[in-house]
């Protein structure tokens, strides 16, 4: 699918929306690429309920390959995949996406229940893992405030219910690449931040084993296990940010003093918090007992 829509926005100049018809597609597969390998590495680490964890990566599979296949559909008739109400069977197509959208986040939660319950020896691990999955549901559960009506918008009557500018309309201008609103709140923001902290919490975790070698604080497990406690706080805090930020139809280049200021609050935080995770306390001598001291003197005895 990231192939296919590559080269439509090679060879098919058709805008939608104010972004190029195959955009949508594009982002979306790419995304699911990160997504699907990510949480199928995390099922094999799986102790118990491995065939519950396999039907649940199944279901995930089989939703997301069909929600790709009404997006690159849609794209390829010139539709918009999204909050689309034109036509009853546009709206059936929307419709059916939402379901498996459900049922997709319903899949990782059943992936991420298991995760909870597996015992895995490296505890920073774990709780990248662990966190990163949760983040990722939390990410995901945006997508559902972006299928609210809109001011204007109104069920059964509009062409369109949903958006995910906040603000503004749809198809704004829009940031290079990432195609996110620069004159309002823009959801998929948070709901990208989120939905990839399943892949970045468990890579901080290898680059930090990967530095062990070289950096004697970072072997020690206590250290690393603060580290990603302290990162796995920070990516929620920043997530939590962005969304406020998104919902008061503020865009993410220009924020106002009070994301300013809660992000200089986050930042402060992190420098505190790693300068204190890096602090090794230096272990006590054993306390000397009553016959240490007896077997000192007599050492002193000639």
């Amino acid at each position: 699918m990231a192939v296919l829509s590559g080269v439509g926005l090679v060879i098919d100049d058709r805008v939608l929306a104010g972004a190029p018809i195959w955009f949508k597609p594009f982002k979306f597969s790419v995304s699911f690429v990160a997504y699907c390998p990510s949480l199928a590495w995390m099922l094999s680490l799986l102790t118990r309920g491995r065939r519950v964890g396999w039907w649940a990566g199944t279901v995930v599979t089989v939703a997301s390959l069909v929600e790709m296949v009404i997006i690159t559909g849609q794209a390829a008739r010139g539709k918009r995949s999204h909050f689309n109400y034109e036509t009853p069977f546009d709206e059936a197509l929307f419709n059916a996406m939402a379901v498996t959208v459900v049922i997709l986040w319903l899949g990782t939660l059943a992936v991420a229940v298991l995760l909870l319950r597996t015992r895995i020896a490296d505890r920073a691990s774990a709780w990248a893992i662990r966190s990163g999955i949760i983040l990722a549901l939390a990410g995901a559960a945006v997508g559902f405030l972006m299928t609210q009506p809109a001011p204007g918008q109104q069920r059964g009557v509009s062409k369109v219910v949903g958006a995910h500018s906040v603000g503004v309309p749809d198809g704004g201008p829009s940031m290079p690449l990432t195609g996110w609103s620069t004159t309002g709140g823009d959801l998929r923001i948070p709901h990208f931040v989120g939905m990839h902290a399943l892949q970045l919490l468990p890579l901080l975790v290898m680059m930090l084993t990967a530095l062990a070698p070289r950096f004697a604080r970072l072997a020690d497990d206590r250290v690393r296990l603060r580290l990603v406690l302290l990162a796995s706080a920070t990516y929620a805090a920043a997530f939590a940010l962005v969304l406020w930020q998104a919902l008061r139809g503020q865009a993410l280049i220009h924020p106002d003093s009070a994301t300013l200021g809660v992000a200089g609050l986050i930042l402060t935080a992190v420098v505190l918090g790693t300068y204190g995770s890096l602090r090794v306390p230096t272990p006590c001598p054993p306390k000397a007992t009553d016959a240490d001291d007896s077997n000192a003197s007599k050492e002193l005895v000639p």
